[in-house]
């Protein structure tokens, strides 16, 4: 049974989307779309509360394949987190995340990928986690490699984004990387 929330700290949880974050979720997009339409393609097609509540609600029926979560630091919505594409058969998932600007550089993502990445291996039995950057987010490429991830390469032209194709970075971790990291940390 895939896991409905979890509780990071004092300050951070993580709890699966519903359509009751819709309003926030496209608060934070709309308040934000220079910042995050940088790296997020979608935040141009994103013009009104229903577009996302179209995409919450995919979301929510492709959770046998997706698992996403809102990011709420101090009981606030500060972004989305999530596991995508379970291919159980070779026991692999993709982590994506977002944040609004105003909760960066608090350690949110970090933890919050910490905590699914703990699970994926763990609970779900993955055995290999994908992560992709844009090749100019330095920002999500330092998550990643402060994560233990591997910089694996680099898929040209790979995300259309209104200003072109951009470039991304594929980072992978496996689950014997993962627990080497956790021991050396301990």
């Amino acid at each position: 049974m895939l896991k409905k929330e979890f509780i990071i700290d004092n300050d951070i949880v993580l709890r699966e989307i519903s359509l009751n974050d819709v309003p926030s979720i496209f608060t934070a997009i709309d308040n934000e779309r220079e910042y995050l339409g940088e790296w997020l393609p979608f935040v141009d097609y994103t013009r009104e509360a229903d577009d996302t509540r179209a995409v919450v609600g995919e979301m929510i029926a492709s959770s046998d394949k997706n698992l996403t979560f809102s990011i709420q630091f101090q009981k606030s919505f500060a972004g989305l987190i999530g596991l995508k594409d379970f291919d159980f058969i070779n026991k692999k998932t993709e982590i994506g995340y977002w944040l609004s600007e105003k909760y960066q550089h608090k350690g949110i993502i970090t933890k919050s990928c910490e905590a699914l990445i703990e699970y994926a291996f763990e609970e779900l039995d993955m055995y290999r986690i994908q992560l992709n950057a844009a090749a100019g987010n330095k920002k999500s490429q330092a998550v990643a490699e402060r994560l233990g991830f591997t910089k694996e390469g680099v898929m040209r032209s790979a995300e259309l984004h209104s200003r072109g194709f951009l470039d991304i970075v594929v980072f992978g971790l496996l689950k014997p990387d993962w627990k080497n990291r956790n021991k050396w940390l301990s």
